[in-house]
């Protein structure tokens, strides 16, 4: 008899775990269904290390709420092009270079050795955290023999080794664009002293017709063709902190809240921002609902096996 009687809540025993168990994950998934199941697939992923070809790292992000508040209104990916903004237009960035934290932009209306056309005018904002590097050689063709470049008192392009860049750009046969034949007079070109320009230049006050920016040669000064045709520009990067590393180092990207404060957000693969790190919040992310059916769950198995254990 007593034989039957354990047998029989065996068995009980068993059926109610089974029906405890399957009701458990059933009723989870369908109140949670997120957190159900283990975080496997990133959920609402939003940042990424790459746009295009180029890799992202703080202070840059590749969208809304990623990297530092203060660049993400500079620097944004789009469709698989990084670009960076001012207040004259918007210029795809083609390297960054995060140990010397500088980045290269180009500007589509720049001239080059090969075309050269209208451009428009290039500013830097104001108390940005970004500034022009002093390598960089500023071109300014087709100007106007009026233009306030060319007076003597003020002494505003390079007469030494920027004749040489003049006469480089000059040979070259994209000057037709701009209305001038091939190895003409340089009398109408201006190489301007990159420290004098401040945060950029206006071509209408100027009243030349376009602008170059060559940030190196290559070793290939007698050959405009070969030159490296672009703007660098130096960046703060003091704004790397040690919460942003370790978030880093917990597969996180690190990145701020939406909200007048931009608190900083460690934005985890998974989906989930947390002030701090992504360790711990990885394979398993549990809510506070699905966490207290599970101890209840546990309560009543520990209940039904203790009945079981008193039975003997």
């Amino acid at each position: 008899m007593h034989i039957s009687t354990l047998w029989l809540s065996s068995m009980l025993l068993h059926k109610i775990l089974c029906l405890l168990t399957s009701n458990y994950f059933l009723i989870l998934f369908l109140i949670n269904p997120l957190n159900a199941i283990p975080s496997i697939i990133p959920l609402n992923v939003t940042c990424h290390d790459k746009c295009g070809n180029i890799s992202i790292k703080f202070p840059f992000g590749s969208g809304s709420g990623c990297g530092h508040p203060i660049f993400s209104k500079y620097i944004k990916c789009n469709y698989g092009i990084l670009q960076f903004s001012t207040s004259t237009g918007v210029y795809a960035i083609s390297s960054i270079d995060y140990a010397s934290n500088t980045l290269v932009i180009t500007d589509p209306l720049m001239s080059t050795c090969s075309s050269m056309q209208n451009s428009g005018s290039f500013t830097l904002d104001r108390g940005g955290p970004f500034s022009i590097m002093p390598d960089n050689i500023f071109v300014l063709v087709g100007c106007s023999r009026t233009s306030p470049v060319f007076d003597r008192n003020a002494d505003f392009c390079d007469s030494g080794s920027g004749l040489t860049v003049c006469k480089g750009l000059y040979s070259c046969n994209g000057v037709v664009g701009i209305g001038l034949e091939p190895n003409g007079p340089i009398s109408t070109c201006c190489v301007y002293d990159p420290f004098g320009l401040g945060y950029g230049l206006d071509l209408p006050k100027l009243q030349c017709s376009s602008y170059s920016a060559v940030y190196g040669f290559g070793g290939n000064e007698g050959d405009p063709m070969k030159w490296q045709y672009g703007i660098s520009l130096e960046y703060n990067g003091s704004y790397y902190s040690d919460g942003c590393k370790n978030c880093e180092e917990s597969g996180g990207f690190c990145g701020f809240n939406s909200g007048l404060d931009e608190s900083f957000a460690c934005k985890c693969q998974n989906g989930l921002n947390t002030n701090s790190n992504c360790y711990g919040r990885g394979l398993f992310v549990w809510s506070s609902l699905s966490l207290s059916f599970f101890v209840v769950f546990l309560g009543i198995s520990g209940f039904l096996f203790s009945w079981m254990i008193a039975l003997f």
